[in-house]
C-alpha cells in the first residue's frame, strides 16, 4: 500500500509552484550529471596521449612522434605540436608579413599560448553550469521549503487546530523540497571541483610540454656540416 505521505502522494498534493520547482530541480541535476559524465569522459580519453609524451620524444621523427599522441587531432597535446609546426613553417614562408618581422621565439611563443588557450576554453566547457547548479540549487529547494511551510500555516489557520493530517502533507512537501535541493547541488559541487582539480593537472602538463616544444622549434633548425645534416629538423616528416 503506497505511503499517503509518499513521494507520489506529495506529487499529487502540491500546487503547480511546488511541482515547478521540482522540475527545475530536476532538470538542473540532469544538466549537472550531463556534464560531469561528458567531462570525466573526455579527460579519461585524454590520459592515453598524456602519457605519451614520452614517447613523443623518443620518436625519430616529427610525425612519427604525433602519432604517439593519438590519432585525433582534436586532443590538446596533438593540436599544441601541430599548432607549433604549423606557426614555424609560416613565419618562415612568410617573412614580408608584418608577424615575419618579430622573432621566432616571441611568435612561437604567441602561437603554442593560444593553442593552449584554446585547450584551456574547451575543457571548462559546461563548468559554469556546474558551478551555477552547486550555488543555487539550495535556495531554490529552500524556495519550496519555505512555500510547504506556508501552506502548513494556512492549513492550520483555516482548520482552526494543528492536527497532524493538516500539517503534515505541507511539512513533508518542505522536507522533500530541501531533500531535492542537496541532493542536486552536492554533486554538482563535488563534480566542479573534481573536474577543475584534473583540468589543472592537464594544463600543467601542456605548458611543461609547450616549453619544451619551444626549445624543439628553436633549437632544432637544420644544422649542416659538410653536406650532412647533425640535428633533425622539425620540418622534417610533416
Amino acid at each position: 500500500m503506497d505511503s499517503p505521505y509518499g513521494i507520489a502522494s506529495i506529487w499529487q498534493q502540491g500546487d503547480a509552484l511546488i511541482k515547478g520547482v521540482a522540475i527545475i530541480l530536476l532538470l538542473m541535476s540532469i544538466a549537472s550529471w550531463w556534464v560531469i559524465v561528458v567531462r570525466a569522459w573526455g579527460l579519461w580519453r585524454l590520459r592515453r596521449p598524456s602519457q605519451g609524451l614520452n614517447d613523443f620524444w623518443h620518436a625519430q621523427s616529427f610525425a612519427e612522434g604525433l602519432r604517439t599522441l593519438g590519432e585525433d587531432r582534436s586532443t590538446p597535446f596533438r593540436h599544441l605540436a601541430e599548432e607549433g609546426q604549423a606557426a614555424l613553417d609560416h613565419h618562415s614562408n612568410h617573412k614580408d608579413d608584418l608577424h615575419g618581422h618579430l622573432p621566432l621565439a616571441e611568435w612561437l611563443t604567441a602561437c603554442l599560448r593560444g593553442s593552449i588557450d584554446e585547450s584551456a576554453e574547451r575543457l571548462q566547457r559546461g563548468l559554469a553550469i556546474l558551478a551555477s547548479v552547486g550555488s543555487t540549487a539550495p535556495f531554490v529547494g529552500l524556495f519550496g521549503t519555505v512555500w510547504g511551510i506556508y501552506h502548513a500555516l494556512v492549513g492550520i489557520g483555516v482548520s482552526g487546530q494543528a492536527s497532524i493530517d493538516k500539517v503534515a502533507g505541507p511539512v513533508g512537501e518542505a522536507l522533500i523540497m530541501t531533500a531535492f535541493g542537496l541532493a542536486v547541488a552536492i554533486p554538482a559541487v563535488l563534480g566542479y571541483n573534481a573536474l577543475t582539480r584534473a583540468n589543472k593537472g592537464l594544463l600543467n602538463k601542456l605548458n611543461r610540454f609547450a616549453h619544451q616544444l619551444h626549445a624543439y622549434f628553436i633549437t632544432g633548425s637544420p644544422m649542416q656540416n659538410k653536406g650532412v645534416i647533425t640535428k633533425l629538423s622539425p620540418r622534417k616528416g610533416v
